[in-house]
């Protein structure tokens, strides 16, 4: 249970909202930092780089996210069910490195959109006293939703990074999607980095920090968007039904302003409720006609192909909420397979409110292409109660061909948390799939759903795998 004491405050997620990031200082009586500092060190000495085994690798890494302060932060941005996902690394930023060019992190090889509303943080914890000519994380506040910066080539760029630096036990959350890079060594010490990733289970339905007033307070250059997250993060429905004003100038800049005006002008046709989604599924089409051969192209807003930033019609009928759900579901039988999974994301932002497609999103779980159904899945999951009906289709959905489905689904299933006929073994055949991050989600889904048959199977499993953490080279048994 998380002490309110360690909730933060409205200014603390309004920052967040418009700058992406913020920093937590997790203090201890004893020097729990320089220990897992000197662990690390002599790991990296005898193994290397243990890449996702450095937690149990060195197990009282836990102790920093169990941190009260860690643990109202994160509960305030992600509501109190969060996950931690598998993915973590140890970087290390040696003297003399010239660091990393500007790019943003992929969701561990899966094919999420990104979308303002964010559903993961990163989480970089520093076990030293981390300074500015010591290599730390730079980022770009306040431009987290741009696909692109100053140039397409990163080693190009002119931005100034705002280095995330602070002494020991200093974690940095930043918005999942924010343009970040190493900063060059210029110290004779050695700069350790631990990133780690959270996700959020459940739709926001309320505030999940110490809230005194949802009205949004900051002027920021992208109110518009960040008024959406905000709303969303308050648990409002956020369609106000405003007037737009030269709909047809905005429908332009949509398709062809810069950065700063396709999504200021995105959120503002998107708070005119239903009177422009029609108009809003029009340009998705040629935007989705215009993007496809592209969609998958590694760039450094992309750098494995696999997390475009959401079209920006379609975070447009995001805006517009549950108003647009009748044109949202009959465009899930588009013939263009991206108009298609564009909407299933749609669908998937808007979570539980999106009930009424719970029938075409189970139809759309057997699309022929695998984006379709893996967006279905998710947004099924993201849906929660309401999907029940849809268990037998994602059960059947566990054994698909393709990797990032089966992915989708597991992860649905455990937001679901609701046992079924068959579920406990669909999903321990996932235990020993060929994708290391199906197997977890397949063993989180076996926890949540609490029933006699998955608590046994998860048991099974764990004491299966057990890692020792004080196994090594030189202490095998």
């Amino acid at each position: 249970m998380t002490d309110a004491q360690h909730l933060l405050t409205d200014e603390a997620i309004q920052h967040f909202i418009t700058d992406g990031y913020m920093l937590v200082h997790t203090d201890f009586n004893e020097p729990v930092h320089q220990r897992i500092y000197d662990t690390i060190e002599d790991v990296f000495e005898k193994e290397g780089n243990v890449g996702n085994n450095i937690l149990p690798r060195v197990p009282e890494i836990a102790r920093i996210f169990a941190h009260a302060k860690m643990r109202g932060a994160l509960t305030s941005l992600l509501g109190p069910d969060y996950l931690l996902n598998p993915h973590r690394h140890c970087h290390l930023n040696p003297p003399g490195s010239k660091g990393q060019t500007w790019h943003k992190d992929c969701y561990v090889f899966d094919h999420n959109m990104r979308q303002p509303r964010f559903h993961w943080l990163l989480a970089l914890y520093y076990p030293q006293d981390t300074s500015e000519d010591m290599g730390p994380t730079g980022i770009l506040p306040g431009v987290q939703n741009w696909e692109t910066i100053s140039d397409n080539n990163p080693a190009e760029c002119n931005e100034t990074p705002l280095p995330l630096t602070g002494p020991a036990g200093t974690v940095a959350l930043v918005h999942f999607d924010a343009w970040h890079r190493a900063m060059p060594n210029l110290s004779d010490k050695k700069r350790y980095m631990l990133k780690f990733q959270f996700a959020r289970m459940q739709r926001p339905s309320a505030p999940t920090w110490n809230c005194r007033s949802t009205d949004w307070a900051p002027d920021d250059a992208h109110r518009e968007v960040s008024l959406d997250v905000w709303n969303w993060l308050c648990g409002k429905e956020t369609t106000t039904a405003s007037a737009v004003g030269d709909k047809t100038q905005l429908l332009d800049r949509l398709e062809t302003g810069n950065e700063t005006e396709r999504l200021r002008a995105a959120y503002t046709l998107g708070s005119s409720g239903t009177e422009t989604v029609e108009d809003l599924l029009a340009a998705l089409g040629r935007e989705a006609l215009a993007v496809e051969d592209r969609v998958e192209a590694k760039t450094p807003d992309n750098a494995h192909g696999t997390n475009p930033t959401a079209l920006r019609a379609a975070q447009a009928l995001v805006a517009a909420g549950p108003g647009a759900l009748p044109q949202l579901i009959t465009a899930l039988s588009d013939e263009h397979w991206l108009v298609r999974t564009a909407i299933a994301d749609v669908l998937a932002t808007l979570g539980p409110i999106a009930a009424d497609a719970v029938p075409a999103l189970s139809q759309c779980l057997s699309d022929e292409h695998w984006w379709v159904r893996r967006g279905a899945a998710e947004a099924l999951g993201r849906i929660g109660a309401a999907a029940h009906p849809a268990l037998p289709a994602l059960i059947e959905t566990v054994h698909d061909e393709d990797r990032r489905v089966r992915r989708a689904t597991t992860l649905a299933l455990a937001q679901l948390g609701t046992y079924a006929d068959g579920l406990e073994t669909a999903l321990c055949a996932i235990l020993n799939d060929e994708d290391r991050y199906n197997r977890f989600h397949a063993g989180t889904a076996l926890r949540r759903i609490d029933h006699p048959k998955t608590r046994e199977a998860v048991l099974d499993a764990l004491f299966t795998a057990r890692w020792c953490p004080i196994t090594t080279p030189e202490n095998t048994f």
